[in-house]
């Protein structure tokens, strides 16, 4: 994956208010590059996602998961509510509640895919 696509990744991510403190940060940032590279991933991100995320940092699946669940979490409730609105076309105001984990990995991924015209295997 380019530096390009990386940092691209990263703005979006702050601009929808995910603390780059938090370690799901680096967990989402590294899941939605992988899902870059292979959307097949996000319909499994237990099975394949999780796992390899964890084997990158050295922790478990289910530490991989918690810690995406919060950093959506806290971007859900804490985050520019503009930027989260333009992009999945509700937010926390709207009274909906927040996307998955994986729909949220696939619609950033997604606006990727279209933002630098990918073609999507």
């Amino acid at each position: 994956m380019n530096h390009q696509m990386e940092k691209y990744v990263t703005k979006i991510m702050l601009e929808l208010g995910v603390p780059a403190h938090l370690k799901g940060y680096h967990y989402l940032r590294k899941a939605i590059l992988l899902s870059l590279e292979d959307m097949e991933v996000v319909s499994s991100v237990t099975k394949l996602l999780y796992p390899e995320i964890a084997k990158c940092f050295q922790t478990t699946d289910q530490k991989v998961e918690r810690a995406i669940r919060n950093a959506i979490e806290v971007s859900w409730t804490r985050g520019n509510m503009r930027t989260v609105e333009d992009l999945f076309g509700y937010s926390q105001r709207t009274g909906k509640n927040r996307p998955t984990n994986s729909e949220y990995i696939a619609r950033i991924a997604d606006k990727i895919h279209l933002d630098f015209d990918i073609n999507i295997a």
